[in-house]
């Protein structure tokens, strides 16, 4: 596959609330190493999936998410309120630097992403750490852990108060990229982190990097698919460890 002639790189990258716009390496900033996990979702399900926020099902050989929670829901009947959510499926693969490599295609999807999570970290919302999503439009990298799901800098946002100071808080913790990307079109995302640098690549070209202290978490414990609106598919995804490019 190939990535479409006005697919912009960092010349036209932006970063959220000004921070300076990092550069997007050309060549890779990892090697691939042990590979820890491969599924084409050709036969059964594999044991490390799990259901995280529905709704992902194995339909034709490709996993395919479809947002269900798209509403907020208030609370009623007992019950508490739910968020809009996107999908998302789980994998339990611990990792520190890896590599991730899985096909993907928009089939009425507004975001798809691969993203990290530690469980057991309490400095965060959710234990959410970084991801990397992927829309028709841009391409954006974010780090959790220290930005926007960082627990104080999330309560400052939420009041209106604070908000500003919690919003100074998250320059250069996300850096968005633009692209061109086709409805009903295959491509290979990959999304390599090592220490605190994420880089991503569509089809083999680099489309965004962003360095941040929390994409350097040392216990990554879960990576996850996730899935705005209605539908994404996605496909052969494999998980290396991975070792800086250089060798280092």
């Amino acid at each position: 596959m190939r990535i479409l002639p006005t697919l912009l790189l960092s010349a036209c990258a932006s970063v959220s609330l000004f921070a300076a716009p990092p550069v997007v390496p050309a060549e890779p900033i990892a090697k691939k190493g042990e590979l820890l996990f491969a599924d084409d979702f050709e036969g059964s399900v594999a044991a490390a999936w799990h259901k995280v926020v529905p709704t992902f099902t194995v339909e034709n050989g490709v996993l395919k998410g479809t947002q269900t929670r798209d509403v907020d829901v208030p609370a009623a009947d007992g019950k508490p309120a739910l968020k809009a959510h996107a999908a998302v499926h789980g994998l339990e693969i611990p990792t520190k630097d890896s590599i991730v490599e899985v096909k993907i295609c928009f089939e009425g999807a507004s975001m798809l992403d691969v993203e990290f999570d530690d469980r057991k970290y309490t400095g965060a919302h959710y234990g959410h750490i970084c991801r990397a999503q992927v829309r028709l439009n841009a391409v954006q990298i974010i780090d959790e852990r220290d930005g926007s799901m960082r627990n104080d800098i999330r309560e400052m946002r939420q009041d209106p108060a604070r908000k500003a100071e919690g919003d100074k808080l998250l320059v250069g913790r996300t850096a968005s990229f633009p692209v061109n990307l086709e409805k009903s079109r295959w491509y290979t995302l990959q999304v390599e982190t090592v220490g605190d640098e994420m880089r991503v690549s569509i089809d083999g070209k680099a489309v965004g990097y962003l360095k941040s202290s929390g994409i350097g978490h040392a216990t990554k414990s879960k990576i996850e698919l996730g899935c705005a609106g209605k539908d994404g598919l996605f496909d052969e995804i494999k998980v290396w460890n991975a070792l800086p490019a250089g060798g280092k």
